[in-house]
């Protein structure tokens, strides 16, 4: 199942998350996890797609952050820059933010030229599913292929292996 030419590319949050009902403190981001049981199975390289300025370490000023650029439709910019032209499918992971990708998986995404290419989104949400995350994805890369997406609950992904397993080989 491995595949050479292959990229995990994924937006996390660290720290104060809400996960079943309650905030908590998170070593690491539920996305980020999702994310390494994709590259376990696949063997893809992974690339982080980090904001310049961190949001809050607050959930709810987080929460409002976020909400106030995907009402001004903000294009935060990004700490890094990755080779897409050597990757032929990208699996794509962020949290469900506002129904739909955090904003700055959209200036990821408007950075590249994603023609020819499979996308294949995952996300993590706490109720919310995909929200409308995979339809934003084929608006913005049209000449992309875009598979139909994993949605894994925050307080699921230590348990999610099978989930995913299944999910990748349903996917060939």
């Amino acid at each position: 199942m491995a595949n050479p030419k292959s990229l995990i590319a994924y937006y996390s949050r660290k720290g104060n998350n809400y996960v079943g009902g309650n905030i908590v403190n998170l070593p690491i981001g539920n996305t980020e996890v999702i994310a390494e049981k994709i590259r376990k199975i696949t063997g893809s390289d992974m690339f982080e797609i980090e904001t310049v300025k961190a949001y809050p370490e607050d959930y709810t000023e987080t929460t409002n952050v976020a909400q106030a650029e995907k009402r001004q439709n903000a294009r935060p910019e990004l700490t890094a820059t990755v080779d897409i032209d050597a990757y032929d499918v990208i699996y794509l992971g962020y949290p469900n933010w506002w129904g739909t990708m955090p904003m700055a998986v959209y200036t990821f995404l408007e950075s590249y030229d994603f023609f020819g290419k499979t996308i294949i989104p995952f996300c993590t949400h706490e109720g919310s599913g995909m929200g409308s995350s995979g339809r934003d994805i084929k608006k913005l890369c049209p000449d992309a292929k875009v598979l139909s997406g994993l949605a894994i609950r925050g307080g699921n992904v230590g348990r999610a292996d099978k989930d995913v397993a299944d999910w990748l080989k349903n996917l060939i």
